[in-house]
């Protein structure tokens, strides 16, 4: 914001020494309209800067098994979709809940990485599980992806996942 401010100032000073007969009238403008003109600037650059999104897409995790992106990225927010727990290099789903967990969060970092970002960024959670009774499995690996401050999550049991998967995990991660 000062940078913006110091070269507004440069501008002006610039056009004073240029046009010293006509200086008063660029000072009477710049001062009555330069807040204005700041204003209007920092809203175009906020307004600009949330309409724009970009597709993330890793080759490290599974492609999309339908009309969606692996995440999105808008206004520094990466939403991370639902990660089924599927190996990109062998398109096969892992064995029992803790290697289906461990797969599906393998999966959210690659995409995270993909923009530079790591599991610490992580703000909010969302875990989808088969069945209540696979908490305890899933919590355990869970645990071990962050360290100290754990992102907030809910743990919703669902009649069935794609695929017949166990578990998937959806994240919303914040730069």
């Amino acid at each position: 914001m000062f940078r913006f401010l110091i070269s507004m100032r440069e501008i002006y000073l610039y056009w004073k020494n240029q046009n010293k007969r006509d200086g008063w009238i660029l000072k009477t403008i710049f001062y009555k309209r330069g807040i204005e003109y700041f204003r209007n600037f920092v809203s175009y650059i906020n307004n600009n800067y949330r309409n724009m999104k970009k597709v993330i897409c890793s080759e490290k995790a599974p492609e999309a098994i339908g009309p969606y992106s692996q995440a999105m990225e808008a206004g520094g927010v990466v939403c991370v979709s639902g990660q089924l727990p599927i190996d990109a290099a062998t398109g096969q789903m892992a064995e029992g809940i803790e290697g289906q967990t461990r797969q599906s969060l393998e999966n959210i970092k690659h995409i995270l990485e993909e923009v530079g970002l790591t599991m610490d960024y992580i703000v909010k959670t969302t875990v989808f599980l088969q069945d209540m009774s696979l908490f305890a499995g899933m919590n355990g690996v869970y645990a071990t992806y962050f360290d100290g401050s754990f992102p907030a999550r809910s743990a919703i049991a669902v009649k069935a996942l794609p695929k017949g998967a166990l578990v998937e995990i959806e994240c919303i991660a914040i730069r």
